[in-house]
């Protein structure tokens, strides 16, 4: 039974929503910012480790988050009274040929954390799994995101460690990607999205949307958001060739390896710990991989299976130690 019978059709506009565009090229702006500041980090120029925690991090999550959300409106708006089959099998073939591509150039640019399951990845999925729930009720779609949202809290096995199902987001391991956007919980943004239409719909809201937007100064984000995919392809590889002429001009200065280390260490622990305990966590994450040797392979991301668990195996020893020592030095 649809929701709100009457205002699926009524009011749906009859020309482009370019505020939609507009609010697309707006996230895809986001993204070129922090895609900039990632690069820096990458070459030298900023600390390691600062777009990985922190305020960064949230700054990236509020990027995916508004994507996937408006990938939901998008779906709704263009499906919601029926699919059009020829438009989405074109539109899926482009993105899935481009996630394809990014794989395959992250895997031989940075082969320890080369993209399996990105952003394009996931909007590939989520727009297939988005046809299943278009005649979802409003309250159905918003239960059903609340769940999907959750499932990393509940669902979480080592039943789905294997690298075959790292795609889920439900293993117990976290695995080294430079864009990891799995089904769970992101596939809850673009359910929120379309829940969103429908509501817009019952209020008329759509109908106040449609059409052009009248500020001159909107017309550059409503164009990028037109191309978004072409936009999201030539951005990177820009930025990158940008800050790689720009460092062999004007290098970055040498880093001491234990600085370095301590530092992306010390941020990432400090998302669970304070900071007397990261102080000496770290301290003792540091020499167990210098002992182990494989120091450089951890500051040059090039991390395999292998040297993931067994990471794994020194995070669990210097979490133990590290507790045990700050208990006895409290007594």
């Amino acid at each position: 039974m649809q929701p709100f019978p009457s205002a699926n059709r009524l009011q749906q506009p009859a020309r482009r929503i370019e505020a939609i565009d507009a609010a697309r090229g707006i996230a895809l702006l986001a993204m070129v910012s922090y895609h900039f500041t990632w690069d820096l980090e990458f070459f030298g120029y900023a600390p390691p480790g600062l777009t990985a925690f922190g305020g960064w991090k949230i700054y990236a999550r509020g990027i995916a988050t508004s994507f996937l959300f408006l990938v939901g409106v998008s779906l709704m708006l263009a499906h919601g009274d029926g699919v059009r089959w020829r438009g989405f099998g074109k539109r899926l073939a482009m993105i899935v040929a481009a996630a394809t591509a990014i794989t395959i150039a992250t895997w031989f640019a940075t082969p320890g954390s080369f993209i399996f399951f990105g952003i394009l990845h996931h909007i590939a999925l989520a727009s297939v799994l988005g046809l299943a729930f278009l005649r979802f009720p409003a309250w159905a779609l918003a239960l059903t995101a609340i769940l999907v949202a959750a499932a990393p809290h509940y669902a979480r096995l080592p039943a789905f460690d294997h690298p075959a199902l790292w795609w889920l987001g439900l293993s117990t391991v976290s695995p080294r990607s430079n864009d990891y956007v799995p089904l769970f919980p992101w596939f809850a943004a673009v359910l929120a999205g379309m829940v969103a239409v429908r509501f817009a719909r019952h209020f008329g809201l759509l109908a106040r949307l449609g059409g052009e937007l009248p500020q001159r100064t909107a017309r550059p984000l409503v164009k990028i958001g037109q191309h978004s995919l072409a936009f999201y392809l030539v951005h990177q590889p820009v930025l990158v060739a940008c800050v790689w002429l720009f460092a062999h001009i004007w290098p970055a200065p040498a880093q001491d390896p234990r600085a370095g280390f301590l530092q992306g260490c010390e941020s990432y622990c400090h998302e669970s710990r304070d900071q007397t305990f990261c102080t000496a966590y770290c301290a003792c994450m540091f020499d167990a991989v210098q002992n182990e040797d494989i120091l450089d392979k951890v500051m040059r991301g090039k991390q395999t299976a292998e040297l993931s668990s067994r990471l794994g195996e020194l995070a669990s020893t210097c979490t133990v130690e590290t507790d045990m020592r700050l208990m006895g030095e409290e007594k």
